[in-house]
C-alpha cells in the first residue's frame, strides 16, 4: 500500500511536470503568433483601464481609453493608418509618393510613423504655437516640419482657430508645389472609419456596459466615430461633446476666449464629423480644471495624458458625480504628457 502511494505521487509529479513543460512550450509558440510585421500593425487594441482611485464613492465609474499607448503616443495614429492605406487602396497614393498634412503634432507624428513605415517623403505643416517637442518628434521620425509663425494677437502655446486657419493656407500652397496627396484629416471619411474601430474596442473591453461617452473635439473624428459606433450598440448611450470654456463654438454660443491651453482641440470652426443629432449636451471646461486632473491623473493612476485628456477627465468626473449607481462613463486619454513636458502642464 505504501509501495503503491509513493509510485501514485511520483506518477503525479512526473504528470505535472510533462504538463507545465506542455503549458510553457504552448505559450512561446502563442507569443511567436503574435509577431508584428511592422510598427504600424501595433496601432490600436490600447487598454480600457478604471480610475477607481479618483473616482472613488462616486455613483458612476469613469474608464478611460489609453490611447498614448499607440506608437505615436496619440489616438490620431489610428486615423493615419486609416488615411494613408485607404488612400493606397483606392490608388491616390502611389509608391514614392509625398504626403502632406497641417497638424497639431498628433496626427502628423501618426502619419510619421506610418509614411516612414511605408516609405513616403511627408511634410507636416504646424503652428509654432504647438509645444516643440511635437516638431522634434515628427522630425525625429523622419518628417518634414513646416513651422507657420502665429498671429500677432496669438499667445505661444494658445493656437486659436485663426492660426489654424493660416497653417491651411500654407498647407494647401505647398500641397500645390509638391503635388502632394493632402490627408485631410478635418475632411477624410477616413477618420470616422477609423474611430469605428475604436468604438468597437470599447465596448467591447467594457462588456457592452456603455452608459455614456465624453470627448473633446478636434477634427471630431473620435467623437463622431466613437459616438456613432457606441450608439448602433445601444442608441441610449448619452454622447457629450467637451469644448474650451472662453471657445464654446460648436455650443453655437459667445466666443470669450479664443486663446486657450487645450492644444489640438478648441478650434472654433464647423466639424463636419460632429453630427448634431450624436451629441447630447455640450459641456466646457476651464484651462485650469484640464491642467489639475491632467495632474491628478498622474498622481493618483499612474496616467500620464496631456491637456485634453484632462480636459476629458474633468467632465467624465462631473458627470460621474450626478450619474446613476453603477453606470458607467467612458472617455479617452488622447495623448502622452511627455509631448508637454515645456509648458506649465506638469510643474
Amino acid at each position: 500500500m505504501q509501495r503503491s502511494l509513493i509510485l501514485f505521487i511520483l506518477f503525479i509529479d512526473v504528470k505535472e511536470k510533462y504538463f507545465c513543460r506542455i503549458t510553457r512550450v504552448v505559450k512561446v509558440l502563442s507569443m511567436e503568433s503574435q509577431i508584428k510585421n511592422s510598427i504600424v500593425e501595433a496601432i490600436g487594441a490600447t487598454p480600457l483601464v478604471a480610475l477607481d482611485r479618483i473616482g472613488r464613492g462616486l455613483p458612476g465609474r469613469v474608464l478611460v481609453k489609453l490611447e498614448y499607448f499607440n506608437p505615436g503616443l496619440a489616438i490620431k495614429d489610428r486615423i493615419a493608418r486609416q488615411i494613408i492605406e485607404d488612400a493606397e487602396n483606392d490608388g491616390r497614393l502611389k509608391p514614392g509618393g509625398t504626403v502632406i498634412e497641417l497638424t497639431s503634432g498628433n496626427t502628423g507624428t501618426g502619419l510619421a510613423v506610418v509614411c516612414g513605415v511605408k516609405g513616403y517623403r511627408l511634410i507636416c505643416v504646424m503652428s509654432e504655437g504647438n509645444t516643440p517637442e511635437r516638431a522634434r518628434m515628427m522630425r525625429a521620425l523622419g518628417a518634414e516640419v513646416v513651422l507657420v509663425p502665429q498671429l500677432k494677437d496669438s499667445k505661444p502655446g494658445q493656437v486659436s482657430g485663426a492660426d489654424l486657419a493660416e497653417v491651411e493656407r500654407v498647407t494647401q500652397e505647398l500641397t500645390r508645389k509638391y503635388n502632394a496627396f493632402r490627408a485631410d484629416q478635418f475632411n477624410n471619411p477616413s477618420n470616422l472609419r477609423a474611430h469605428k474601430i475604436t468604438g468597437q474596442e470599447i465596448w467591447q473591453q467594457s462588456g457592452g456596459k456603455v452608459d455614456a461617452f465624453i470627448s473633446t473635439a478636434g477634427t471630431g473624428g473620435t467623437f463622431g466615430g466613437v459616438s456613432r459606433t457606441l450608439k448602433e450598440y445601444n442608441p441610449a448611450v448619452r454622447c457629450y461633446l467637451v469644448e474650451p470654456a472662453g471657445a464654446p463654438y460648436l455650443a453655437g454660443k459667445p466666443v470669450t476666449q479664443p486663446n486657450h491651453k487645450i492644444q489640438g482641440a478648441g478650434y472654433m470652426m464647423d466639424l463636419p464629423k460632429v453630427p448634431r443629432d450624436l451629441v447630447e449636451e455640450y459641456l466646457t471646461v476651464t484651462d485650469d480644471e484640464a491642467i489639475e486632473n491632467a495632474r491628478e491623473l498622474a498622481k493618483r493612476e499612474g496616467i500620464f495624458g496631456g491637456f485634453s485628456t484632462g480636459a476629458n477627465v474633468a467632465v467624465a468626473l462631473r458627470l460621474a458625480r450626478e450619474a446613476k449607481p453603477g453606470e458607467v462613463l467612458v472617455t479617452t486619454a488622447g495623448d502622452s504628457g511627455l509631448k508637454y513636458l515645456s509648458t506649465d502642464l506638469y510643474e
